[in-house]
């Protein structure tokens, strides 16, 4: 008896551990195939941002309404990239910048910002005016926030009120209805997403003011 009972008890063992190796090859191999999507579509995926970045341009800078009348006119900007690093105490950091001229003079800049949302990385595209004065539009090209709540950051009508806010004072989330110049009203219920992407505006602005103000005086050193 005591012998069947030792018996049972080592095929149970041997099953518990046939059944834990397969459990943990599932998983490798799922590991495996999902870096190896990952690894094919990634590229893909950074293509497609490039793309939608440089589409976003004219509008970020110029507006939606005159952008749309350049491109039935078949004009179209001269769009410049670059890559600005930024050197600080505590960190360092590469930004793209999208310099944004027609006919030789600097119509304003687009720059590509991130960070930490309340669900996952936002990646947003901020529009500036040549000196840094104002902000001319916002887009947000990347999210994974709460569907029905901060993923309302992509809608029109909230990123409309960064249009025409200045870019020399920081920009301040608030409840409620934005009075004051610089104040952006939060999304309700997704006061996190706001403020992440109000603190990647700020954060940006602070970062590039100086770098952008010396390519600008070169710029038209060289005209």
């Amino acid at each position: 008896m005591y012998t069947e009972k030792k018996s049972v008890a080592a095929r149970l063992k041997a099953s518990s551990l046939v059944q834990a190796w397969l459990v943990l090859l599932l998983a490798v191999s799922f590991g495996v195939s999902l870096a190896g999507v990952q690894l094919v579509l990634g590229p893909v995926i950074e293509a497609n941002k490039i793309n939608e970045t440089l589409e976003k341009v004219p509008e970020l800078v110029l507006g939606s309404d005159l952008a749309a009348k350049m491109t039935d006119q078949n004009q179209s900007l001269d769009i410049a990239v670059r890559r600005v690093a930024v050197t600080k105490t505590d960190r360092d950091k590469a930004y793209s910048v999208y310099e944004a001229r027609y006919q030789g003079e600097l119509r304003g800049w687009v720059v590509k910002a991130k960070g930490q949302g309340y669900a996952g990385v936002i990646e947003i595209l901020v529009g500036l005016s040549p000196g840094l004065k104002t902000i001319t539009g916002v887009f947000v090209l990347d999210q994974k926030e709460t569907p029905g709540l901060g993923n309302k950051i992509i809608t029109t009508e909230w990123r409309g009120q960064f249009i025409g806010a200045p870019a020399d004072r920081s920009l301040m989330v608030v409840k409620g209805g934005a009075v004051q110049p610089g104040e952006i009203d939060a999304v309700t219920g997704a006061t996190i997403s706001s403020k992440s992407v109000a603190a990647m505006i700020n954060v940006a602005v602070a970062d590039l003011r100086k770098p952008l103000a010396e390519m600008e005086q070169k710029g038209g050193d060289n005209g």
